[in-house]
């Protein structure tokens, strides 16, 4: 069934449907399995519930999440109304303002994947009195994936991609709040990304050895011990942030990364679109980065080098539209670039690269000319 059809098909069948799951005759149907492309490398697994099924994880997800909202700690920021990621960004950089430097940057192996499923339910049953829904939850986490036509068990873990997964997360990791709040420590969650805040390297790895032991052995998850560690605070990304001592937050060298690969694809040479549609799509990306970014307050000029980067992605892209020397010669002429040095540029350039870093084609396209046709400033925007 497609979403749109859900509508119509609930205008006959909704008593029908609300009978079949108070009477416990409703199946919960395989998830289908898809995996996306991690950034960091390999892969994420999701797993899609049918349409009718969403629909009923989405109604349970609105009635639980009434009751255990109040009860959440409030150094929990993920998937809560509310509550935000800028918000856990603000909150460690107090806790660095404050000499809290070194960081226990603690990573979950497979979080949603390895939810332990016999202690999530019965933690669930101290707060669901009515066993129908108890015995409805555990049919939406035992639910088979489907992999290309074939069905498989599944033992443990909530699929991402239910509508339920996040509450049930942050049910579970609740414990883990609980354990920081009973120890008085600092400590920032967004969902299964964990970071607690200490004054020196030694207490970091006292309280990294407590709390891999209290993980694994009380929550039944797996600490993965590559990735987690006692670092410097600017050493730690988190939530695509790096907050340095003082409590100065810039951007994370992964997320200008992340971004000068956005850009790098939108601006391939060989995309066969026009100029003022790739301004168009770029200032999509810029717009939502920098609105999530805003934060930042230091190292600010990176983002006017980046400018200047993606100016130059752009005149090449122009440049090569221009296929023809002659062609190229005409365009730049037609920005009052003297007829010597515009044959210059087209006749003494190795490549396309090399004739965009040329003055004559930066002076021809420059700064206020891209304005002028709508593209975004990234400096702009991050110094406002």
């Amino acid at each position: 069934m497609e979403v749109e059809e859900l509508r119509q098909w609930l205008g006959s069948n909704i008593k029908a449907l609300q009978e079949s799951i108070l009477q416990e005759q409703y199946q919960i149907s395989a998830v289908r399995k898809v995996e996306i492309s991690k950034l960091d490398g390999g892969t994420r697994m999701l797993g899609i519930p049918t349409v009718k099924d969403r629909m009923i994880q989405q109604a349970i997800h609105q009635e639980l999440n009434r009751y255990y909202e109040p009860h959440f700690s409030e150094h929990s920021y993920g998937f809560r109304k509310g509550r935000s990621a800028k918000q856990a960004i603000v909150q460690a950089s107090c806790y660095i303002a404050e000499g809290k430097e070194w960081v226990v940057d603690i990573d979950l192996e497979k979080f949603f994947d390895k939810i332990n499923h016999d202690r999530l339910m019965q933690r669930l049953s101290k707060g669901i009195g009515d066993k129908r829904l108890l015995r409805l939850i555990n049919a939406c986490l035992k639910a088979e994936i489907m992999t290309d036509g074939l069905l498989e068990q599944r033992i443990s873990g909530t699929p991402q991609g239910s509508p339920l997964s996040p509450l049930l997360s942050n049910i579970v990791l609740d414990e883990l709040d609980k354990e920081l709040e009973k120890r008085g420590l600092s400590f920032c969650r967004y969902a299964d990304d964990c970071n607690i805040y200490v004054r020196s390297r030694k207490a970091g790895e006292r309280v990294l050895k407590s709390l891999t032991d209290f993980i694994e052995r009380k929550l039944k998850l797996k600490v993965n011990r590559e990735k987690s560690g006692v670092r410097h605070c600017s050493l730690v990304k988190f939530l695509g942030y790096t907050i340095l001592p003082e409590g100065k937050i810039r951007v994370a060298d992964k997320s200008i990364e992340r971004l000068k690969s956005k850009i790098k694809a939108f601006t391939k040479r060989n995309r066969g679109v026009r100029l003022e549609q790739i301004v168009l799509e770029l200032n999509k990306v810029i717009v939502g980065w920098t609105n999530y970014f805003h934060l930042a307050n230091c190292w600010l000029t990176t983002f006017r080098d980046l400018d200047g980067w993606l100016r130059r992605k752009l005149r090449c892209y122009r440049l090569k539209q221009c296929g023809r020397k002659y062609t190229i010669y005409k365009f730049l002429r037609s920005f009052g670039i003297p007829e010597t040095t515009s044959w210059n540029v087209v006749m003494y350039s190795q490549g396309w690269w090399k004739m965009s870093q040329k003055k004559a084609a930066g002076k021809a396209m420059n700064s206020l000319w891209f304005s002028q046709m709508g593209l975004q400033s990234l400096q702009v925007r991050m110094s406002r």
